[in-house]
C-alpha cells in the first residue's frame, strides 16, 4: 500500500493564520463551491508540495495570502508531513522543503515547528521511497541516457487539471509539455509492472552503449576528415609542378610523410624561381590510373568468386564422399583373419574366401574414398588462404581507389581555382596559399588528441546484451497488462454510455490516447465528438489504471485529483454560483460519479479521489461525498478573515 492525502494546510502571513482542509483517505472527496474560491489551487498545491520544479499556484488570493503550503500523507500507520514555502518573488519555486514523519493521527505542524532543511532533490527521493518506488531501476531515456522512476513521473497518472480532464488531445497530466510525452511512455511500463529491474538495467545499458558507439564512430570519422589525405597531398604536388613551384617528377608514387616534406619546401621560395612546365597531364594520368585500379579490382573480385565457388564445390563433394564412406564402413567389411588367410564375415564372424570379387570391390572403393577425403580436406585450407590473400589485395586496391579519387578531386579543385587567374605568378601564389592551408590543417590534426577506437569492445558488449535480452518478455508482459486494463476501460465506457463503447477500446501508448477499433478503422479520442465522450474516456482510463495499480500493488500514490469534471455540461461563459443540472446532462454527470464511487468502493479503502466541482447535486452519491462547500462568500480555501485583516 502507498500513500494518500489526509489534509491540506495553508499558513497565512500572520503567525496565527492556519487553514486546514481535512480529507478522507480511501473515499471520494468532493469540494464544491463558487468560482474564485480556490478550488483549482488544491491540485496545484498538491503538485507543488510533491516536488514540482516550477510554481504552479496561479495568481490570485491563494498566492497573495499564503506563505506556506503543506500536506499530510498517510501510508498505513505511517504519516508524513510535507511543507514548502511560497516563493518570495512569486515566480521562482522554493528550493527547500520540510519533511517530517509523525505519529498516526497527529495534526499538521505549527508554524514554529516547520524547518525547511530538505533540498528539492532529496525531498523527491524521500517522497519516491515513501511511495514505494524502486529508485535502483534504470529506464532508457532520450539520447542514450537513463533515468530512475520518481514521484514526479507517478503524478502523470494522479492529477487532472481543468484543461486536461476533457482534453481530446491529451490523456495524461502535463502531456502537453515538450518532453513529457516520451517520459510517460518510458515510465508507464514500470508503473504497470511490466519491467523487471535487472532487464531494465540491461536495456538502459544497451541504449547507452549504442549511443556511445555512434559517438565514437562520429569522432573517428571527424578525425579521418581532419587528417591529411594522401590523395590531396599528391594533387597539390601535381599543381605545384604545373605552375613551376616544383620540378616535374617522373615517379608519382610518394608516401604521405614525403609529400608533406615536399610541400613544405614549396613555401620556402617565391613563384617563378623554377621554369614553368605544364607538359604533364596529371588529370589524364589519374584517369588512366583509376581505370587500371578498377580493372585490377574486377579481376581480383572474379578470382575470389572462383575460389569461393571451388571451395563450395569441394565442400559439397567432401560431404557426399564422407556419407558414402560411412555407408560402406558401416557394413563392417572386412576384418582380416589373424593368420592372414581371409576375412571375417561381419554377420557370422566365420572366415570367408578372399577371392570374393564383391568384397574386394567394396574394399577398393573404401580405400579410394579415404584417399579422396584426405586430399580434399588438405586442399580446403589452401583455398581459404588464397581467398584471404586476394581479399587483402582487394582492400589495398580500395584504399588506392579512394586515394586516386581524393587526388583527382583536389586536382580538379585546384584547376578551377587556377583558372581564375590569368598570370602564372598569381596561379602559383594561389597554389602556395592552398598548400599552406593544407599543411596547417595537417599539423593541427597531428597534434590533436587521438581518438580511442573502442568500436570493437562496444560492439562485443552490445552483442552480449542483445543476447541476454533475447529472451526478455517485457513486450509480452506489457501487452498482457494493457489487454487486461483495456477490458476495464471498455466496461467503464459502456457503463458511461459513451460513443464507440460497443467496439473494442484500448489505451494506445504510442498516441498516449484512447482508441476505439471500429469496423471502419481506429478512432482515436481526438476524432471522437462531444466533450462528454472526452470526459468519459478520461475517467474510464484513469479509473482503470488506478484499479490495476491498486490490485497489483504498484508504487503510485493511491490518489486521483480531478478539477471540475462537470465543466462539459456548463455553458462556456458560465460564472454563476450554482447550476441545477437537469435531464440527460444530470444523468450523464451522475454516471461519472457512480463510476468513480464504484471504483473507490471496489478497492475498499485503497484508493482516494479528490474532486473540485462547480456543480452541487442533491443526489446521495454526490451529496454524501462532499467534504466542504464554499458558497455565498462565507467560506473558501483562503478564509475571508485573512483578507479582511489585510484590508
Amino acid at each position: 500500500m502507498t500513500y494518500q492525502i489526509k489534509s491540506l494546510t495553508l499558513y497565512g502571513h500572520r503567525p496565527e493564520q492556519m487553514r486546514v482542509l481535512e480529507l478522507h483517505p480511501g473515499r471520494l472527496n468532493i469540494i464544491t463551491g463558487d468560482s474564485r474560491t480556490g478550488k483549482t489551487s488544491i491540485w496545484t498545491i498538491t503538485d507543488y508540495c510533491m516536488g514540482s520544479s516550477d510554481y504552479p499556484v496561479r495568481a490570485g488570493k491563494v498566492r497573495d495570502y499564503t506563505s506556506i503550503f503543506a500536506l499530510q500523507l498517510v501510508r498505513g500507520d505511517q504519516q508524513l508531513f510535507i511543507a514548502r514555502p511560497a516563493p518570495e518573488n512569486s515566480t521562482s519555486p522554493a528550493p527547500r522543503l520540510c519533511l517530517q514523519f509523525q505519529s498516526a493521527g497527529a495534526p499538521p505542524l505549527s508554524r514554529g515547528d516547520i524547518d525547511f532543511t530538505f533540498p528539492l532533490d532529496a525531498a523527491r527521493r524521500l517522497l519516491s521511497e515513501f511511495c514505494g518506488i524502486d529508485r535502483t531501476v534504470r529506464i532508457p531515456a532520450q539520447r542514450g541516457t537513463t533515468m530512475a522512476p520518481s514521484i514526479r513521473h507517478a503524478l502523470f497518472f494522479c492529477l487532472q487539471a481543468q484543461n486536461e480532464i476533457a482534453n481530446p488531445d491529451h490523456l495524461f497530466h502535463s502531456q502537453g509539455h515538450e518532453w513529457r510525452p516520451q517520459a510517460i511512455r518510458d515510465t508507464l511500463p514500470y508503473f504497470l509492472g511490466a519491467v523487471e529491474p535487472e532487464q531494465a538495467l540491461r536495456r538502459a545499458r544497451l541504449k547507452q552503449l549504442r549511443a556511445e558507439l555512434k559517438n565514437v564512430e562520429r569522432q573517428i570519422a571527424q578525425a579521418a576528415q581532419a587528417a591529411p589525405a594522401p590523395g590531396q597531398a599528391r594533387a597539390l604536388i601535381s599543381e605545384a609542378e604545373s605552375v613551376g613551384l616544383l620540378p616535374a617528377r617522373a615517379d608519382d608514387t610518394v608516401r604521405l610523410d614525403e609529400a608533406l616534406s615536399i610541400l613544405a619546401s614549396v613555401l620556402t621560395h617565391a613563384p617563378g624561381q623554377l621554369e614553368y612546365s605544364d607538359s604533364t597531364d596529371h588529370a589524364a594520368l589519374l584517369d588512366r590510373e583509376r581505370q587500371e585500379l578498377r580493372s585490377r579490382h574486377q579481376q581480383i573480385r572474379a578470382r575470389i568468386t572462383e575460389l569461393r565457388q571451388t571451395l563450395a564445390e569441394e565442400s559439397n563433394y567432401l560431404a557426399q564422399a564422407r556419407d558414402q564412406r560411412e555407408r560402406l564402413a558401416s557394413l563392417g567389411l572386412l576384418r582380416a583373419a589373424a593368420d592372414g588367410t581371409g576375412q571375417h564375415c561381419p554377420v557370422c564372424d566365420s572366415v570367408v574366401s578372399p577371392v570374393q570379387q564383391t568384397v574386394q570391390v567394396i574394399r577398393k572403393d573404401l580405400e579410394r574414398l579415404d584417399s579422396d577425403v584426405a586430399f580434399v580436406s588438405d586442399d580446403a585450407p589452401v583455398i581459404q588462404g588464397l581467398i584471404a590473400a586476394e581479399e587483402e589485395r582487394l582492400q589495398e586496391l580500395r584504399t588506392e581507389v579512394v586515394r586516386n579519387r581524393e587526388q583527382r578531386e583536389a586536382l580538379d579543385a585546384g584547376i578551377r581555382e587556377a583558372a581564375r587567374f590569368r598570370s602564372q605568378a598569381l596561379r602559383a601564389a594561389s597554389v602556395q596559399g592552398r598548400i599552406s592551408l593544407f599543411l596547417e590543417n595537417a599539423a593541427r590534426a597531428e597534434h590533436a588528441p587521438p581518438v580511442a577506437d573502442t568500436r570493437e569492445e562496444l560492439k562485443r558488449e552490445i552483442t552480449d546484451l542483445e543476447e541476454a535480452l533475447g529472451s526478455d518478455t517485457q513486450a509480452d508482459r506489457l501487452a498482457s497488462c494493457l489487454s487486461l486494463i483495456n477490458q476495464k476501460i471498455a466496461a467503464k465506457a459502456r457503463a458511461l454510455s459513451l460513443e464507440h463503447s460497443e467496439h473494442p477500446v484500448r489505451l494506445d501508448l504510442r498516441r498516449l490516447s484512447i482508441v476505439a477499433d471500429t469496423p471502419r478503422g481506429p478512432v482515436p479520442l481526438s476524432d471522437m465528438g462531444s466533450g462528454e465522450n472526452w470526459l468519459g474516456y478520461h475517467i474510464a482510463a484513469l479509473l482503470s489504471l488506478h484499479e490495476w495499480f491498486a490490485e497489483q500493488g504498484r508504487p503510485l500514490p493511491r490518489l486521483l485529483v480531478l478539477d471540475q469534471p462537470s465543466q462539459v455540461y456548463f455553458p462556456s461563459d458560465y460564472d454563476g454560483p450554482q447550476v441545477d443540472l437537469a435531464g440527460e446532462d444530470r444523468t450523464s454527470l451522475l454516471r461519472v460519479y457512480q463510476a468513480i464511487n464504484d471504483t473507490v468502493s471496489h478497492l475498499d479503502g485503497d484508493f482516494q479521489v479528490i474532486v473540485m466541482e462547480h456543480a452541487d447535486l442533491e443526489d446521495d452519491i454526490f451529496h454524501t461525498a462532499v467534504a466542504e462547500r464554499w458558497r455565498g462568500g462565507h467560506t473558501a480555501l483562503v478564509p475571508p478573515a485573512w483578507i479582511d485583516q489585510d484590508n
